[in-house]
């Protein structure tokens, strides 16, 4: 039996109730602060009630200089904080679930995980990049849904265009997004529909006099300027992600050096004769032996693109499959798959998903459909850097027509379709593995 001491005599303790009571509480605080050492936030779809404002919570931390662990496919690609109680509040306000681990519970996910049985990992998050988004001054509320799920998810980005990237900025970003823009000059091919539109004929000015004042005579070779530009920030070791037009209009842009590929509704002069058989498909990022879309009333850039070809889809069977890789093996691709589900609701856009047969061996498909022989997100190293391809407008907008409102993620904070974006914006965070050029 202990005892204590008390005036130089020797008794026995009493055990009052509230001598308990303070050891209960003791007890309850020490084992509280031994263990309870970090945050787990869980992406799998029981778990978590705001799968977008998640990313932006670990966007927040890696912006204190803390890092982070991202556990792929540990519970849909869980994030383990450290814990505080600036983070926990952070949660509560943003509405994003988490949970408190103690050293013990969190070291035992972190032995399962590394277990060779699972096809699993635990990247480690260091740095929050900073992002630029490629855009014109003025977009609509339609134009662009990584600015909508970046802005949803509270991260800060920067907005940057033709004049930034001619001046060199670029290198000041570890990521960048481009706009839905249209780098081969053809002002979106849009002039079929909306040649008299009076938002058509203002964005063409604006153009030609942003050209003009860059010092181009024709907005389609601005354009390409700024394409090999962008090249060059990649090949240096940027990582890339474009949606919808930009993705083949880019790598056409790329092709076509040298070459006029735009009739005089575009630019004032005639095309190229023959201008298909001098295209240079060695320059391009992910796409080769494509056909370029001569007609310029047609709304579609060229056989890269799978939306007309695949009018018979019907909206309610539209998916596409995340693919499957090794996590420890393939940890890259692995990042940029994470979700809670495999299957992601299919969405369309000016450029909905990509003719498997014209993407080079070199890229990775992540996502596709297989009973339409597309690719819908894409994926490959170019040089130092890295760029990501996704086809479509808005994962939560089927079929999104010019002037429709914007969509609203309020709406929408479990999206799998938007996960993918963020995905990307995470992934130059991670620490990697050197690659091979």
């Amino acid at each position: 039996m202990e005892c204590y001491f008390l005036r130089n005599k020797i008794v026995a303790p009493s055990f009052t109730y509230d001598m308990k009571k303070f050891l209960c509480i003791l007890a309850v605080l020490v084992t509280f602060s031994s263990y309870s050492s970090s945050i787990l936030i869980p992406m799998d779809a029981e778990g978590q009630k705001n799968h977008l404002k998640a990313y932006g919570i670990t966007y927040w931390v890696l912006a204190k200089q803390q890092k982070v662990q991202w556990l792929l496919n540990y519970r849909g690609g869980a994030f383990l904080l450290p814990d505080g109680e600036s983070i926990r509040k952070e949660c509560q306000i943003r509405g994003v679930s988490f949970e408190i681990l103690s050293d013990g519970q969190a070291q035992s996910i972190l032995d399962g995980i590394s277990s060779p049985s699972q096809n699993q990992e635990a990247v480690i998050l260091e740095k929050a990049p900073k992002i630029a988004v490629y855009s014109p001054k003025g977009n609509q509320p339609w134009d662009d849904a990584v600015t909508m799920v970046l802005t949803y998810a509270e991260i800060p980005y920067q907005t940057i265009y033709d004049t930034d990237v001619l001046d060199d900025k670029l290198a000041l970003y570890d990521w960048l997004h481009l706009h839905h823009e249209d780098f081969t000059g053809q002002f979106g091919k849009f002039y079929g529909a909306y040649r008299a539109a009076p938002w058509y004929i203002e964005a063409k000015q604006k153009a030609e006099a942003l050209a003009t004042e860059l010092g181009f005579s024709k907005v389609s070779e601005e354009k390409r300027a700024v394409s090999q530009k962008i090249r060059n920030y990649v090949i240096g070791g940027g990582f890339m992600f474009a949606m919808c037009s930009a993705t083949d209009s880019f790598d056409i842009a790329l092709a076509a050096e040298g070459v006029d590929i735009c009739e005089p509704m575009f630019d004032g002069d005639p095309s190229d004769a023959n201008y298909q058989s001098k295209l240079n498909y060695n320059k391009t990022f992910a796409f080769t032996n494509f056909t370029l879309e001569r007609n310029p009333l047609r709304y579609e850039f060229s056989s890269i693109d799978m939306t007309n070809k695949r009018r018979n889809v019907p909206r309610e069977s539209d998916y596409f499959s995340l693919m499957d890789f090794s996590a420890k093996w393939d940890p890259v691709p692995t990042m940029l798959c994470q979700n809670h589900t495999s299957l992601v609701k299919g969405f369309m856009g000016q450029t909905t998903a990509f003719t498997r047969e014209q993407i080079k061996p070199t890229v990775m498909v992540l996502g596709e459909n297989k009973i339409n022989g597309e690719a819908r997100y894409i994926h490959g190293i170019k040089g130092k850097g890295f760029f990501t391809f996704y086809g479509g407008h808005d994962p939560e907008d089927y079929q999104h027509r010019v002037g429709d409102p914007k969509t609203e993620l309020e709406l929408h904070p479990t999206s799998p379709g938007y996960r993918l974006i963020l995905n990307n914006v995470l992934f130059p965070a991670a620490r990697k593995k050197k690659q091979k050029t």
